[in-house]
């Protein structure tokens, strides 16, 4: 069997029901998918996604990633995505397996493991074919379930192995990235920390240059560079996120959601809403309603 038809396996095995679900390791998460999906907007966190089976496609700005069983994609910071399951049956679900990775234990490993490959691309996100020893540990990983008394002990071990090995591979330089001070990506990770902090407040570009140790122009290239967004349309993106989860989570009118994420004006909130979403808030509120899978990945 291979390694990707055994973590399929092992998916399917915890995962019985369509959607996300939280494992007993920590930071673990499995997904099931069993149709293909419509977009689902989020912000990816910095994690390590292993695609066991079906097919996926993530946008990032106009960086389109798709990745099927057998590959994985890492993410380095707060990445504002759109998802879409583009491969999935009820007889071969799209089944995935996502750790969120702890990036102060990433930077105690780059400082032991400072080498490794070099690579140019300047996005937070790194998409490869998973060598087999990577593999391995992720299934050694979620095995921990069957025996949680050995999770305590283990997990730590197997999650130093797992960085350890992505650090070694061209997939990590997005993390080494994020944890070197002299680039570019250590300094956006500070700016993407204070935006998260105030998004709904108004911003000034000069107060995030100043937080992230950059001029204004530097700031705004190199963000852009790394998320495809300026820090302003990130802004923009995080409050209209958190609007949609307020009205499907917490049955808030537009008007409402709008002003509490930091909009002034309600017809400004739905324009944006709108052109991002591609509906007016109620309209597609009703649509996810109707789509329980689709609400999941939304809140």
């Amino acid at each position: 069997m291979k390694k990707s038809q055994e973590l399929a396996f092992l998916i399917a095995h915890y995962a019985k029901e369509d959607g996300v679900v939280a494992t007993k390791v920590p930071r673990l998460f499995t997904a099931r998918i069993s149709s293909p999906s419509e977009p689902a907007h989020g912000v990816h966190s910095a994690s390590i996604c292993f695609i066991a089976q079906g097919r996926k496609q993530v946008a990032m700005g106009d960086q389109l990633f798709t990745y099927g069983a057998g590959q994985h994609l890492v993410v380095s910071m707060d990445l504002p995505v759109v998802g879409q399951v583009i491969e999935a049956s009820a007889d071969r679900p799209y089944l995935c397996l996502k750790l969120d990775l702890d990036m102060e234990l990433c930077a105690e490993m780059l400082l032991k493991y400072p080498g490794g490959p070099k690579n140019d691309a300047k996005l937070g996100a790194a998409l490869g074919e998973t060598p087999e020893p990577l593999m391995d540990a992720a299934i050694r990983l979620l095995k921990l379930n069957e025996t949680p008394d050995d999770i305590a002990e283990l997990a730590p071990l197997i999650e130093h192995e797992i960085i350890y090995r992505l650090l070694q591979g061209p997939q990590g330089c997005c993390i080494r990235r994020a944890l070197t001070p002299e680039n570019h990506h250590r300094h956006i990770g500070r700016a993407i920390n204070w935006i998260k902090e105030h998004y709904d407040r108004p911003i000034r570009i000069e107060d995030v240059a100043s937080v992230s140790g950059m001029s204004p122009s530097s700031l705004h290239q190199h963000f852009r560079e790394a998320t495809t967004l300026s820090p302003l349309q990130y802004q923009k993106r995080l409050r209209l996120q958190e609007a949609r989860r307020l009205i499907l989570t917490q049955s808030l009118d537009a008007a409402s959601a709008g002003h509490t994420v930091g909009y002034d004006s309600p017809s400004q909130f739905s324009r944006e809403y709108k052109r991002l979403f591609g509906a007016p808030p109620a309209r597609d509120i009703e649509r996810l309603r109707r789509s329980p899978v689709a609400a999941q990945a939304e809140a």
